[in-house]
């Protein structure tokens, strides 16, 4: 039964998105469209409604690559063999939806296995990327598939084809189509790589017109009352629509663009900093696109200042000033040389004395800039002195959420155990068939590797000739499964210092904003997380293991700062929650978020504070399912005592100051690679 699809010209208040569909489906060289916004926003219904108004085309009957019988396009094999004796029929464009759950087999294509072992050889199964060839492809949260599957997309609508070389296939296919793809930028972004590779992107968001928004429910209850009815009603502007597509691409090979123009084209490229040159080729054929809409054969300024924002906003980049030239040596020692020693020592004598609460939970500062841990006092002596004393000079304070910023790649380390899950953090091998194929083995499994299989019967079939029919003749012995891997989600257990020392200077503020930046990664990620906070004597849970990303961020957001540092009882409590989660999942891989300064002044014992804060660290490291990363929140200057660096060295842990953690800062950093 063939689907009603809510007509495109109803569509209240998208006249924009709808503008950059049409230039879509006129010329498909603009290589696709990505629609990004906010739920709710009608992205998925127009791209179903611009399917029912393509023009309807000639296919070559019975083929499933649904190629075209005119001199001078590309074929399938067996279109190009059988050419020019062709049978052919007239059906409606097809509008081809990619599911989330698509397996790079089932979009790009793969073995047919019955076909395969009563032939003898390796027959095609073809896919998504042949049925959707002159016709629209839906991707609907592309930035939710695996990045693997969206390449394999990007490559083919970029190309013209699809291109199978694996499992023992070598086979092509023409697969020009319409792309689209939606997604809700609250759900994870795309890579740069990825979102350049589509022609134009549109920003959608919903109508604050009240008007508007009172005719859309009214036509939308319109619709489900009497779908017939309604589409009765619009039937003269939708054949209008329809008419423009076909009009468009009538007139679309003879709209020509001026010499003066291409370079107008360039220099607003040139302008917006663009990386490469596919947006000029892009805007150039956008434009063309817009003036075969309007009837025009000749491009014109307005055409092109029209489609430059769908072309330019997501490649536009901000360009950054060179950083100044370091001053000459000579120049430095002669500035040291004449600063009086006066000024050094009142600088010396200011820096404790800025923030009382700071004063208590800091040791005096040491003469050198920095000092090894052998030569300094011991600065939990001094902290445990402090410690000592009543809280009562210590008042308790809930400091804002500093800004927020894009953190880079954090994930799991990679090993051979066999989980389940979902998300988009780690990748592993995976117990379901989903994910990619990667390699074959022995083990027992329903999700069979024929290419594997073949090649390990192959030596063996002439002593098992028989009169079965068959041309391959399998034994137990031969099955091979495959091995898939995809990213799930993982635990991101964060624990944070809440104590008095990490109020001043707008430490929590700034410290706040990283783990809010964590938590919207996490958010996208698919990770469940929990959060410990430490202050005063003790450690609590704020939140138990839960996807709710939003109920940490509000806790958060509400958590106050004060008193002593018992960073002992925090490690303690870490490891109760992780040992607690690890029980219930066995194959899980943990990752620990220290956020802290590293001075603690609390013990559990009578021990030392910071000799006890490292004996318990170094315990934490003895599991290696958990992965461990300490975030330094102590400022950089002329005092520092690097206690978080020797935490994360104890607990055998990434070690980051905030500022690192920001993907900017990936600039002398291979991507990925973590110190």
């Amino acid at each position: 039964m063939e689907r009603t699809v809510y007509p495109l010209a109803a569509v209240v208040g998208q006249a924009q998105l709808q503008q950059g569909l049409l230039l879509a489906a006129i010329n498909p060289a603009v290589g696709g469209i990505l629609l990004r916004g906010e739920k709710g926003t009608a992205k998925s219904t127009m791209v179903r409604a611009l399917a029912a108004l393509l023009p309807e085309i000639e296919v070559v009957r019975g083929c499933p690559y649904s190629c075209s019988a005119l001199q001078g396009e590309d074929r399938c094999p067996d279109c190009a063999r059988l050419f020019p004796s062709l049978d052919t029929r007239i059906r409606r464009t097809r509008l081809i939806e990619l599911p989330l759950n698509a397996t790079e087999d089932r979009v790009a294509g793969g073995i047919d296995f019955p076909r395969s072992l009563k032939t003898g050889r390796v027959v095609f199964a073809p896919g998504l990327l042949a049925a959707a060839h002159r016709g629209l492809l839906y991707v609907d949260e592309v930035n939710l598939l695996d990045d693997h599957i969206v390449d394999l997309i990007l490559d083919a609508a970029a190309s013209g084809e699809n291109r199978i070389e694996r499992e023992g296939i070598s086979f092509r296919h023409p697969s020009r189509f319409i792309l689209v793809g939606t997604m809700n930028p609250e759900e994870g972004e795309l890579r740069p790589q990825l979102l350049d590779r589509f022609g134009l992107c549109l920003e959608i968001a919903g109508s604050h017109d009240p008007e508007e928004r009172v005719t859309l429910m009214e036509r939308r209850e319109a619709f489900d009352h009497d779908p017939a009815a309604f589409l009765a009603q619009h039937q003269q502007q939708s054949d209008q629509l329809a008419h423009r597509i076909a009009r468009g691409r009538a007139l679309l090979p003879g709209v020509r663009v001026a010499a003066h123009l291409r370079s107008f084209i360039g220099e607003l490229c040139r302008e917006n900093n663009v990386a490469g040159h596919r947006a000029d080729l892009v805007m150039e054929q956008a434009a063309r696109a817009l003036a075969a809409l309007e009837g025009k054969l000749e491009v014109s300024v307005d055409h092109i200042r029209f489609v430059a924002p769908m072309v330019l906003i997501h490649r536009r980049r901000v360009a950054q000033p060179p950083p100044p030239p370091p001053p000459p040596e000579e120049q430095q020692d002669e500035q040291q040389d004449e600063t009086p020693p006066e000024e050094n020592q009142e600088e010396r004598n200011e820096q404790p004395q800025e923030d009382p609460s700071e004063q208590e939970a800091q040791p005096p500062p040491p003469q050198e800039q920095q000092t090894s841990p052998d030569d300094q006092p011991d600065p939990g002596e001094q902290q445990e002195q402090e410690g000592r004393q009543p809280d009562a000079g210590r008042e308790e304070a809930v400091f804002e959420i500093g800004a927020t910023f894009k953190v880079k790649a954090i994930s799991g380390a990679k090993d051979r155990v066999v989980r389940r899950g979902s998300g988009r953090r780690s990748r592993s091998r995976i117990a379901q068939k989903k994910g990619r194929y990667v390699k074959s083995a022995l083990r027992p499994s329903d999700d069979l590797a024929l290419d594997a299989t073949l090649r390990a019967a192959a030596p063996f079939q002439r002593q098992r000739a028989g009169d079965d029919g068959l041309a391959v003749h399998l034994r137990e012995q031969d099955l091979r499964s495959k091995i898939r891997e995809k990213r799930i989600g993982n635990l991101l257990l964060f624990v944070v210092d809440a104590s008095g020392s990490m109020g001043a200077r707008g430490r929590m503020t700034a410290s706040k904003g990283a783990v809010m930046s964590l938590l919207l990664d996490a958010y996208q990620k698919r990770d469940r997380v929990a959060m410990i906070t430490f202050r005063k004597n003790e450690a609590a849970v704020n939140l138990p293991p839960t996807t709710s990303v939003d109920l940490a961020g509000k806790l958060l957001a509400e958590m106050p700062v004060g008193g002593r540092t018992p960073l002992s009882a925090g490690l303690v409590k870490c490891h109760e929650q992780v040992r607690n989660y690890l029980i219930k999942n066995p194959t899980a891989q943990p990752i620990v978020l220290f956020i802290t300064d590293g001075k603690c002044n609390v013990a559990l014992a009578n021990g030392k504070p910071v000799e006890e804060s490292l004996l318990l660290a170094s315990a934490l490291a003895r599991d290696k399912r958990i992965r461990s990363i300490v975030v330094d929140t102590e400022e950089a200057g002329l005092v520092t005592f690097g206690l978080a660096r020797r935490l994360a060295g104890a607990m055998e842990a990434q070690y980051f100051k905030i500022d690192d953690l920001k993907a900017q800062a990936l600039v002398d950093i291979v991507r990925g690679n973590h110190p």
